[in-house]
């Protein structure tokens, strides 16, 4: 994919005839004569080329004058994943956008986590996406107002501060003019009828994603890792506790053939949509697996692995901080040593919470919580306690920075300054917290071995010339070969 297809008229065009589902949240299709703005694979007829024209984000369309398509409803498409494959300001400015940073902290806020003037923000992101911060903000808060009016029996106001507007004038204003109707009208015509009362503070979601989807080491790397009373598998689904801006929740994750199904409870509402930002990147929702696959298919050592079970996704997280913390305690010991040494953790120093189904019993500390520790008291070789001492001082006093908004070269890079950090340190959390796509793991043991057991070098400066050619998806290659082995992280559990 190349950056801004909504000016390759033709391409866009051929998606629209084809109703190509994998391009759903790289464009948008609006349609001049009927002023409604669609996905690309929207069910119905397609418009005449000449009556069509594209653009590059939901927001634009709206600022331009064009509502919601009732039909296919494109602001529920799998977000862009330019986001997450690159490292520029536009992209750690959406990701910050996604994680409701305009929402809480304003354009300053945001261009003060990003380094730049509001002016520099505003016109790079109109440049790009045809709107400003304030106008993407205002088409995510319009998504999540819908999601609640249509999935929840929550009262209009209460569904209006929840989806972050400052009053119930501007949400029903913003919610006529992104989908022509009324927020009662809006959940009079919900799928399924109205929505009906459930656990107070409960919430059931689909969250999409662009196909195919392997859940197999997806659920499985967070199922066997998990750590007690912050994570478990129950009933089919990965359930784990959250740490939000204004409380915390509790989310329950289940891989279904089309979507995953999400039943999250929160503490407060108004964290919904980071909640749902948080649990779109876990399980790397946003991904374009078609792009990822063809790229890796292309050398004749992962073709087989990747022919065999496509469309793997890169486990990630929810707390890049509490990631970093978790790697540290897995350095050089089993899967088993690493989740004793987090729970013990967790029993000591994170904060409790109430499960009303059982078995979640805490958040995982937080890095102010773990700054404070007396060294002395935790339980590991003296070397390793000094790695994760410093790197908690350093979260705690921001020296270390690893959010959406971070630069991932330049975070990679403290992180290796630190005491008892090595490449395999630095990379797993550039992979998994950062988000970067081409992380690799050229010393990491698993995949030495499944390199030398596909014949590719398994020396680390071998493999990682030979890994140059799966470039910039190199940390889908590493799930690839790690799938070749039978640990129970590459397997869904029964």
């Amino acid at each position: 994919m190349q950056r801004g297809m909504h000016h390759d008229t033709e391409r866009c065009v051929r998606a629209v005839r084809s109703k190509d589902a994998r391009f759903d949240g790289w464009f948008f299709t609006a349609v001049l004569t009927t002023r409604i703005y669609c996905r690309p694979s929207c069910p119905v007829v397609p418009p005449k080329p000449r009556n069509m024209t594209f653009y590059p984000s939901a927001a634009a369309c709206q600022q331009a004058g064009f509502r919601a398509c009732k039909r296919c409803r494109p602001d529920t498409s799998p977000g862009s994943p330019e986001w997450n494959l690159r490292a520029d300001v536009t992209a750690r400015a959406m990701r910050l956008i996604a994680d409701g940073v305009v929402d809480r902290e304003g354009v300053p806020g945001l261009a003060a986590r990003l380094g730049y003037s509001t002016r520099q923000i505003e016109r790079q992101l109109r440049a790009e996406l045809g709107a400003g911060p304030l106008a993407l903000a205002r088409a995510q808060r319009a998504q999540t107002a819908r999601l609640l009016i249509e999935t929840t029996p929550l009262p209009m106001a209460d569904v209006a501060f929840a989806a972050g507007f400052s009053s119930v004038r501007t949400f029903n204003d913003t919610v006529r003019e992104v989908y022509a109707l009324s927020p009662s009208e809006l959940r009079s015509r919900a799928p399924g009828n109205r929505p009906t009362p459930s656990t107070p503070g409960t919430l059931s979601l689909r969250l999409p994603f662009r196909a195919p989807l392997n859940p197999d080491n997806l659920f499985g790397h967070l199922a066997a890792t998990a750590v007690p009373g912050v994570e478990e598998w129950r009933d089919g689904a990965y359930r784990r506790t959250l740490r939000l801006p204004h409380g915390h929740g509790i989310v329950a994750l289940t891989p279904r053939p089309d979507h995953i199904a999400c039943r999250l409870s929160l503490g407060d509402p108004r964290d919904l949509t980071v909640a749902i930002s948080r649990c779109r990147r876990l399980l790397d929702l946003d991904a374009d697996p078609v792009a990822v696959d063809d790229a890796l298919r292309a050398d004749p050592q992962l073709a087989p692995l990747v022919d065999k079970a496509p469309g793997r996704r890169v486990p990630r997280t929810v707390d890049e901080a509490e990631f970093a913390v978790r790697a540290v305690l897995g350095q050089q010991v089993s899967t088993a040593a690493a989740r004793t040494h987090a729970a013990r953790l967790v029993t000591a120093h994170g904060d409790p919470v109430d499960d009303p189904e059982g078995g979640l019993t805490h958040l995982f500390p937080s890095t102010g919580a773990l700054a404070a520790v007396d060294p002395e008291t935790l339980a590991m070789p003296r070397t390793r306690r000094t790695t994760l001492t410093t790197l908690v001082a350093r979260l705690a006093d921001g020296s270390v920075n690893l959010g959406v908004e971070c630069d991932w070269a330049e975070t990679r890079a403290r992180l290796l300054g630190l005491p008892g950090f090595g490449p395999w340190t630095a990379d797993v959390i550039a992979m998994r917290a950062l988000g970067d796509p081409d992380a690799f793991l050229p010393t990491d043991l698993g995949i030495r071995r499944a390199a030398g057991g596909l014949g590719l070098p398994s020396t680390p400066a071998a493999l990682t010339a030979r890994a140059a050619a799966w470039r910039p998806w190199r940390a889908y290659a590493v799930q690839y070969l790690w799938a070749t082995d039978d640990h129970p992280i590459n397997f869904l559990p029964v």
